[in-house]
């Protein structure tokens, strides 16, 4: 298998696909770009998309021995169904800002768990999502909320590519280029 080219288990690809357009539902409602949709509205999705499918595809993820996928999935899955489940409940600004910062402290760490590009990408923008929309509860902040949406939406996009890439059989690295003109490679 071509190493620029990810095949991807269709565990990590349902994963990333659930991922992906829930990312993209709650960070498009965040930004305010679209006349009438708030995150709100990506309520239904975040419960079964984001946290019922995601979860099962963790869950999926850990049959096949897949521990790194198994514990992203299972744990993004519980942030998404528990944040659904909890829409419309009275809670203050401080009790979500710091759910968000906890789950954002779950990104960093499945950021820098290591595994490929794109899936470290996606963790990264989304870690960087969830400390600016803690930030924004904290602070009573339309514009840090709107900023953390747009990195839910670049998150998103990066996840859906990366499920895309792999059923598509496109490139999911940047081809290498040599050191320099007259400069070979060993090996």
């Amino acid at each position: 298998m071509d190493n620029d080219v990810s095949a991807g288990s269709t565990t990590t690809v349902v994963g990333r696909l659930a991922l992906g357009i829930t990312l993209l539902a709650f960070g498009l409602g965040s930004t305010d770009v679209i006349d009438g949709v708030t995150a709100a509205d990506a309520v239904s999705l975040a419960h079964y998309v984001g946290g019922v499918a995601l979860f099962v595809a963790g869950l999926l993820a850990f049959r096949d021995r897949d521990a790194a996928n198994g514990t992203a999935f299972s744990a993004l899955g519980a942030l998404w169904f528990t944040w659904a489940v909890s829409a419309g409940n009275q809670i203050s600004d401080n009790a979500a800002g710091l759910f968000l910062l906890l789950f954002a402290l779950v990104a960093l760490s499945l950021t820098l768990a290591g595994g490929d590009t794109l899936g470290q990408g996606a963790y990264g923008l989304f870690f960087v999502s969830l400390l600016l929309l803690a930030v924004a509860r904290f602070a009573d902040s339309g514009s840090l909320t709107k900023a953390g949406g747009w990195f839910a939406v670049a998150a998103g996009a990066v996840a859906w590519y990366a499920a895309t890439a792999a059923l598509a059989h496109w490139p999911t690295t940047l081809p290498r280029r040599a050191a320099g003109r007259g400069v070979t490679a060993t090996g």
